[in-house]
């Protein structure tokens, strides 16, 4: 396996490279794609890798591109890496590249500030640092369609539905790099004001595959629910772990990164039960998807060699919702500006435009595959809505109607967080929105 994944990313860049050095004979949107097909994370990498570039690879196919302009995905190999994910930036940044999705929190937190200065936003979708969703502070930041703190508001309403959290012990266990302490600054906050008590249980990355000692100190514990920030082999291991000591998986629930068929699929049916937070839309049933299908996996144009089981999956799946929301800022762009050929500086003023409206989804083929998003110079994040989703023991069900976070209680948190990010920066770019 580990072969075939390198020699998947070599051919993958090889490709892609060309495909690139003979796009700058004529005008193409240029958008570069952080990619890890290779390193602890290439399970999730992989299918998310692939999923952008078909989806786009089938607008080329379909529709001539984007407004009339074919697009162009070249990949830089970071293996979930931040320092590699800045070199593929530095290495990419100066090909008119129109906005970047670094696809790890880590290298999110590192291209934040530079940003502004490139004028090249940074989407993290769903992801990241959760303060830029504040538009006023950050212009060239963009959260869509929720952050990690909306996230984890509207799990524990969900929560909160199933018997209530005042009085209750919440367990969280998560990867302990930036991106699973990145929720630790509200969870504390709720826990005040929700009134329910924390036990935390960091996992460091040399032990995600090794948890024992971790679910020895959840059972000591005794948290009436389990909520999980993981990644790659440590959901799994997780999970397994939770079952021998007789954790009720339906009280255990991770959010979107801890919720893939890949996760899932090594527990089988000890996971049964077991919940995760999702935005996007599960299984190949979209127009859209099918299209995916006929104009370029059948027709052999998958640069990626997408494997067909894979099409469909959670990380797939979110993965094309990415692509989606980035082809809408496009076309919102060029609507814009009246240009079909954009700069960095027009995608971030068609990240502050686009509508996604149910009727936009319909057309798109994608009816109900995500929730709405209207974007605004304010709002970044477009809602942060999530639905919970549980496994069968074979495969994911949709089991609840969209969950809102707690605005009122959030945004005025993701404001404080945002002031106090930009206070020792005195050159920080704001904006004003009206």
């Amino acid at each position: 396996m580990f072969k075939k994944l390198i020699f998947g990313a070599v051919a993958v860049a090889m490709v892609s490279g060309a495909q690139v050095n003979n796009a700058y004979a004529e005008d193409t949107l240029y958008l570069p794609s952080l990619s890890y097909r290779t390193g602890p994370y290439a399970g999730g990498g992989v299918p998310i890798a692939n999923g952008f570039s078909d989806y786009m690879t089938m607008l080329n196919e379909r529709d001539g591109g984007i407004g009339g302009v074919k697009v162009v995905v070249e990949e830089c190999e970071t293996g979930y890496n931040s320092q590699k994910g800045v070199e593929c930036y530095e290495s990419t940044k100066s090909k008119n590249a129109l906005v970047y999705n670094p696809m790890s929190t880590g290298i999110t937190l590192q291209l934040v500030p530079k940003a502004p200065v490139d004028q090249i936003p940074v989407f993290s979708m769903g992801y990241g640092l959760s303060a830029t969703a504040v538009g006023e502070k950050f212009p060239w930041g963009f959260n869509y369609p929720t952050t990690y703190w909306s996230q984890l508001s509207a799990i524990l309403k969900y929560i909160d539905s199933k018997g209530g959290v005042k009085g209750k012990k919440i367990g969280y266990i998560y990867l302990d790099v930036g991106y699973g302490r990145e929720p630790l600054p509200l969870l504390e906050k709720l826990s005040k004001s929700m009134g329910f008590s924390i036990a935390r249980f960091p996992v460091a990355g040399k032990e995600m595959q090794n948890q024992s000692s971790h679910w020895l100190n959840v059972r000591k514990e005794k948290p009436d629910w389990m909520i999980m920030w993981g990644w790659g082999a440590m959901n799994s291991t997780a999970i397994k772990e939770a079952a021998k000591i007789r954790f009720p998986m339906d009280h255990f629930i991770g959010n979107w990164w801890a919720g893939a068929d890949a996760d899932l699929a090594p527990v089988g049916k000890i996971g049964k039960g077991y919940l995760a937070a999702n935005f996007s839309g599960i299984g190949t049933d979209f127009p859209a998807i099918k299209d995916i299908f006929t104009h370029v996996l059948d027709a052999g144009k998958s640069t990626q060699t997408t494997d067909r089981d894979q099409v469909g999956d959670v990380l797939y799946n979110r993965a094309v919702a990415n692509a989606v929301i980035v082809a809408e800022a496009i076309m919102a762009a060029q609507k814009s500006t009246g240009k079909k050929v954009i700069n960095g500086a027009d995608m971030r003023l068609g990240l502050e435009t686009f509508n996604l409206s149910a009727d936009r989804l319909k057309e798109l083929g994608l009816e109900g595959f995500m929730a709405p998003i209207k974007a605004s110079c304010k709002d970044h994040e477009g809602g942060g809505g999530i639905f919970v989703q549980q496994w069968n023991g074979s495969a994911w069900e949709k089991i609840s109607e969209p969950i809102s976070p707690e605005t009122d209680v959030i945004r005025p948190l993701l404001e404080e967080a945002a002031a106090k990010y930009i206070a020792d920066k005195p050159d920080w770019k704001t904006q004003t929105c009206s």
